[in-house]
């Protein structure tokens, strides 16, 4: 079904209470898209599902990982699409809790790791990890609306730095060696540069109406990087 295209002008060309209204409309879907998760994610320990997931996984080895990393990344293009179906604003709120659900998914067995073989308190664990994700993203997102120059230089930089990771991963796997602290602090910096590039990108080029496409751009980074800060926590 087609749907009509309403005018594409970026939001950087409305005035000052438009592109304030904007940010705000992205921030609040943004912030639904973590509670989603964070329902869904309790479902999934309350029922059971996030024990049954790690047991799982421990008893079948890397390749299983594989299995759930690959079709995370198949739900990711579909609601990153269904996203950007800017006039239908059903499939952006679809993509939005598809994408809480497949983080949800993707987190179940690496939580329970932590709240329940973990070393380290996993808890404290958790709430230093989301606190530093929250500054960092704050501080960075600071950094992209107040800064002049361009940062579409760092797209090429993100999508091969993502394509290094998924190799390394796999021959992780593969091979059976263990991705230590220095990869998990690169793919923070690779969120990093994901979330200054998405901040800019969605201020210069989305129109005003494409808030809730915007949010589901920056959902994905924004727990990359929560997952790698909590590894880095988890080793201690």
């Amino acid at each position: 079904m087609a749907y009509p295209q309403p005018t594409m002008t970026p939001v950087i060309n409305a005035d000052e209470e438009t592109r304030s209204r904007f940010l705000v409309k992205v921030y609040q879907h943004l912030a639904l898209a973590v509670l989603a998760f964070i329902a869904i994610e309790t479902v999934f320990f309350t029922v059971g599902i996030a024990e049954g997931i790690y047991n799982f996984l421990a008893s079948t080895g890397g390749v299983a990982w594989l299995l759930i990393l690959g079709g995370f990344t198949i739900v990711n293009m579909i609601a990153s699409r269904s996203a950007h179906q800017l006039g239908n604003t059903g499939a952006q709120y679809g993509a939005l809790f598809a994408m809480s659900a497949a983080e949800a998914l993707i987190f179940a067995p690496f939580l329970y790791y932590v709240f329940r073989i973990a070393p380290t308190d996993g808890t404290t664990s958790v709430a230093s990890a989301a606190i530093v994700t929250l500054v960092g993203f704050a501080a960075l997102t600071v950094v992209a609306m107040t800064t002049r120059k361009d940062l579409s230089f760092l797209r090429p930089l993100i999508m091969w730095g993502a394509i290094v990771a998924i190799g390394l991963i796999i021959a992780a796997v593969v091979f059976g060696f263990q991705l230590g602290a220095v990869f998990s602090v690169a793919m923070i910096g690779l969120a990093g540069a994901s979330i200054l590039y998405q901040t800019q990108t969605i201020v210069r080029k989305y129109p005003e109406w494409a808030y809730v496409g915007a949010a589901v751009s920056l959902f994905g980074s924004l727990m990359m990087m929560f997952w790698y800060v909590l590894q880095l926590f988890t080793r201690r």
